[in-house]
């Protein structure tokens, strides 16, 4: 490993079983949904009311608005309901706490940072820089969400973390989300659902159109009466698994942003959101948006997907399109290049690629960029995250997988206005597992999902071995030295 001052700062982040978010616990055969139901109105008001002070009395102290959750589970099963009754509030959200569960999020691991510059830079000292670090939370069944911690560089470079409370709150969905006909329609060219009865759904649509006017517009299409053909069975599908897929969140802004939690909300993430790259991008008239490349994971297979946000209180989630949009390790430049956007990616579990793009969500013409030639490094490379501009070029963090599955965090210096050329390359690893890191879920890993610059010294994330993370400060201009030396 190079010696380039490594600092230590002290940070350790370890999984916190106790922060425990409630999801619904919904059968998935209807029959056993009424059966609950049934169970429950047969109990009269008295009962129902001794029922839910109990559980309340359980749970309540355990998370933040325990009742409005269970309202919300209330109305998922609330069609099921049989009774034509009207139902006390108590009777709602009592329903609501037998559909719903615990889940431990970060009981598993913490792990696979990210860090960006806070929006908000308001009431610090000379020098210092709040930050909001993301990180991958994994619990039962390996399904990984994001979380979030916040703190503050000092000018000396020391790290303040901003306590975390145990509680956690998940976004609250929005029912009627927009898209735009465009990003819609390339979708479904690219995954061969364009026909006939997708391209008149389209047409009747604005350039900009809701959920909602979707919807009607599939029902209003096609055949009147009779069976309803396969293709058209086949693309109705897919055009809601792409709604699915592009959908926008939003937390209360009172909730602390430790305490908000994006647990997995369409079908192609149900078994997680794995590391996440933020990256705090500049436009070209200074407009300020977060971007974060993530892996959708459903249990089968993965899918590229991009959060957006200005403020981390709403976001959107878009799928990625292009032929050049596969594997893991995608991370955007901060900033578009000769007016393109510009990402690293890794497109065949091996090296390491370059794109260019004149819309974020489109990516078609990947170049190899780098290739694995350091021992360390032979199994395979990616991309630690977005590029990080610098006076002497891009700095570009990496991963190396080597022998026994060991990885190790190295380091590219890509030319400032050409980034496909590599300027410079570590011989050695910038980082790799200590003794004392070596042992977690996933033995032998140092891992980061993106750093950032402050006063001349790289602040650099990282994840130990796939179960905790820590943070660590190195000279920049050491680094470029030994970059350039290469």
């Amino acid at each position: 490993m190079l010696s380039l001052n490594t600092q230590p700062t002290g940070v350790m982040l370890r999984p916190n079983s106790a922060r425990v978010l409630i999801r619904p616990f919904i059968p998935s055969d209807p029959a056993r949904i009424v059966n609950i139901l049934g169970r429950a109105l047969s109990l009269n008001e008295a009962e129902t009311e001794e029922q839910l002070a109990a559980v309340t009395e359980d749970f309540g102290n355990r998370h933040l608005d325990v009742r409005a959750i269970w309202q919300r589970h209330f109305e998922r099963v609330k069609p099921h309901v049989f009774s034509g009754r009207a139902l006390s509030e108590t009777r709602q959200l009592y329903i609501g706490a037998l559909f719903s569960g615990e889940y431990a999020l970060e009981s598993a691991a913490l792990f696979n940072p990210s860090i960006v510059a806070h929006p908000d830079q308001s009431r610090l000292g000379d020098g210092e820089l709040r930050f909001i670090l993301s990180l991958r939370a994994t619990g039962e069944g390996h399904i990984s969400s994001i979380g979030f911690r916040t703190g503050i560089i000092r000018a000396d470079h020391s790290v303040a973390m901003d306590e975390a409370s145990r509680f956690v709150a998940a976004p609250v969905l929005n029912p009627n989300p927009t898209y735009k006909k465009t990003i819609f329609l390339h979708k479904l060219m690219e995954m061969g659902f364009e026909n006939e009865w997708s391209a008149e759904v389209m047409q009747s649509l604005g350039d900009d159109f809701t959920l909602s006017e979707l919807e009607t517009a599939m029902r209003r299409t096609g055949p009147d009466g009779g069976p309803v053909p396969r293709e058209v069975q086949r693309t109705t599908e897919c055009v809601r698994w792409l709604a699915e897929s592009n959908y926008e969140i939003h937390f209360d802004p009172a909730i602390a942003l430790a305490e908000r939690i994006i647990f997995p909300v369409s079908s192609n993430e149900s078994n997680g959101m794995e590391d996440a790259r933020f990256v705090r991008f500049v436009e070209d008239d200074g407009r300020v948006i977060y971007y974060a490349t993530y892996t959708a994971y459903n249990g089968r297979a993965i899918l590229p997907q991009l959060l957006e946000t200005t403020d981390f209180v709403n976001f959107r989630a878009r799928t990625l399109n292009g032929r050049a949009v596969q594997n893991k390790g995608m991370a955007l430049f901060p900033r578009r290049i000769d007016g393109r956007y510009a990402m690293i990616s890794r497109q065949d579990d091996e090296n390491l690629y370059l794109m260019f793009s004149g819309h974020p969500h489109f990516w078609t013409e990947p170049q190899i960029l780098r290739r694995p030639s350091q021992p360390w490094e032979t199994v395979k490379i990616g991309n630690c995250g977005s590029p990080i501009e610098t006076d002497a070029g891009w700095l570009v963090i990496t991963h190396g997988v080597g022998p026994m599955r060991k990885y190790c965090i190295g380091a590219l210096l890509l030319d400032l206005h050409d980034p496909s050329v590599v300027i410079g390359e570590l011989k050695q690893p910038l980082l790799q597992p200590a003794e004392n890191e070596r042992e977690g879920y996933v033995p032998n890993v140092v891992y980061t999902c993106g750093a950032l610059l402050h006063r001349n010294r790289l602040v650099l994330p990282y994840g130990l071995s796939d179960m905790a993370a820590t943070i660590v400060t190195i000279e920049l201009n050491a680094l470029l030295d030994a970059l350039r030396s290469s």
